[in-house]
């Protein structure tokens, strides 16, 4: 966000905040800069949609520091759901399918979507019943810990469907991981 400084202040009155953060009271413009520059500081227009505007007197490097450094400390704590694909084939086997499994169980549990895509290649596209069988059965077995967004669907050589975690697990996660960091 932009703010106005000093002389980009163009309201003829404003609501002055002094630099110890008490209140001024409301002054006209001009005043309020010489104020602010035999302090050594700069005039920053806070809020100006009220009336009159809010300026505070403060060194306008360190406000900006300080409010960079806050947005990223808030941007840290937000977590993006990021789509994370598992793919596998009308005949994939046992063990290969069980290993899909836990990784999509992993990205579940940390919060992210799960895209399953079943590819055909060459005479597999003659049987797709095959691939969603296989495509039900990865639903089936992470019902527990997801809900279907997206039901199956041929799109092209391939089959997908589309899972999210369910929100009650993914909350308890992240607030479980905000502990172990503090």
């Amino acid at each position: 966000m932009n703010f106005r400084v000093n002389r980009q202040i163009r309201a003829p009155k404003v609501r002055v905040i002094g630099s110890e953060g008490d209140q001024v009271g409301v002054l006209p413009t001009r005043e309020a800069l010489t104020m602010a520059q035999e302090a050594g500081l700069d005039l920053v227009e806070i809020s100006p949609s009220a009336e009159p505007p809010v300026c505070k007197i403060i060194d306008y490097g360190k406000f900006r520091y300080d409010q960079t450094k806050r947005e990223k400390e808030n941007k840290k704590s937000q977590h993006q759901v990021k789509i994370k694909e598992i793919k596998v084939k009308p005949n994939i086997d046992e063990h290969d399918f069980q290993t899909k499994l836990k990784k999509a169980q992993t990205f579940l549990e940390k919060g992210n979507k799960v895209k399953v895509t079943c590819w055909f290649r060459g005479r597999e596209m003659a049987f797709p019943q095959l691939g969603k069988r296989v495509v039900d059965r990865m639903v089936e077995k992470l019902e527990e810990c997801a809900h279907v967004e997206s039901p199956a669907k041929m799109m092209g050589r391939s089959m997908i469907c589309i899972l999210a975690p369910q929100a009650s697990r993914a909350k308890k996660k992240e607030k479980s991981d905000a502990k172990d960091e503090n």
